[in-house]
């Protein structure tokens, strides 16, 4: 039997994305090269890991319990990193969406400025973990809890949640919306990474019908074309301006809290310092400016921020 990191890293990349394309992005190769990658672990294993329909795929019993092997086996390759220079002198950050939002560049500048290692690197990665299950980064920027004892979080502040609407929506003149104003709506979520469920609308009369999408790019499409319309966290509304979207702040929605996670086995030297920092400027007011991408004229200020308080 001869099994390859490469097979195993394509397996899981599948089963975090749920798709051969979106696995293909995670791991910058083709999307042939990841079916011939699962293949030939099926062949070497001699038994099916993956059921394929037209329209989705499933794991199989056999495949459950290889991934569960799979994942051990690239945590404990990753640990390996840390035995080598690159850890201790840079640290990759992942994410799936939109990092630290507004705060990303100034992160970047005055920790380089502050310290002299470790290098920050950012990296995106559309997965549930933002690329720390799959070992592609040192610690995330998360939106939603991290269920799997592997991996360690704490909170780092929150942010405000915003409507993402076509520009020619009636609701798009509005300064602000609720969560009402999305009945009967269909509303465009991310399934793997977002922060957007029907459990927000508890109570309240909730949007007809949900769409899955599988980046912030195709999410932006659709609702540039009208066919949903968004929910998502302050720091998309910021980063991703897009012509023919509009954002605004819906006013009665809970607050996301930010998270920064890490693998309890290999922590990053400088993980302390990262959480300070962070929940230093996701707590700073002064920050904030009047951004008209975001559906000014009022100010995106962190002022609805309250501080974290201990991991």
């Amino acid at each position: 039997m001869d099994v390859t990191l490469v097979q195993l890293r394509a397996l899981v990349a599948l089963v975090s994305t749920g798709t051969f394309s979106d696995a293909a992005i995670d791991l910058h190769v083709s999307q042939a090269s990841v079916s011939r990658a699962v293949q030939a672990l099926e062949a070497a294993l001699g038994f099916s890991l993956v059921r394929r329909t037209t329209r989705s795929l499933e794991l199989t019993p056999q495949g459950r319990r290889v991934v569960d092997h799979a994942r051990r086996i690239l945590d404990e390759v990753e640990s390996l990193r840390d035995l080598t220079p690159r850890a201790s002198t840079e640290v990759r950050i992942g994410y799936a969406w939109s990092a630290l939002g507004r705060h990303t560049t100034r992160f970047q500048r005055e920790w380089a400025a502050e310290h002299l290692e470790p290098a920050l690197s950012f990296v995106q990665s559309n997965t549930p973990t933002a690329g720390l299950a799959e070992g592609g980064v040192d610690v995330a920027i998360l939106r939603r809890p991290v269920d799997d004892p592997r991996f360690d979080s704490a909170p780092i502040g929150t942010e405000r949640r915003f409507a993402a609407l076509a520009s020619d929506d009636p609701l798009s003149r509005r300064r602000s919306v609720t969560l009402a104003d999305f009945a009967g709506r269909t509303v465009g979520i991310d399934l793997r990474t977002g922060t957007t469920t029907a459990d927000l609308w508890a109570g309240i009369s909730a949007p007809a019908a949900f769409r899955d999408t599988r980046h912030v790019d195709d999410w932006l499409t659709l609702v540039a074309a009208g066919q949903v319309t968004g929910m998502t966290s302050e720091a998309t509304a910021v980063l991703h301006a897009r012509t023919g979207v509009t954002f605004r702040l819906v006013r009665d929605a809970p607050p996301i809290e930010v998270l920064m996670a890490w693998r309890r086995a290999s922590a990053p030297p400088a993980l302390a310092a990262l959480i300070e920092k962070a929940r230093g400027l996701l707590a700073d007011p002064i920050s904030g400016t009047n951004d008209r991408r975001v559906g000014g004229p009022f100010p995106l200020s962190a002022a609805g921020f309250r501080p974290s308080v201990g991991p």
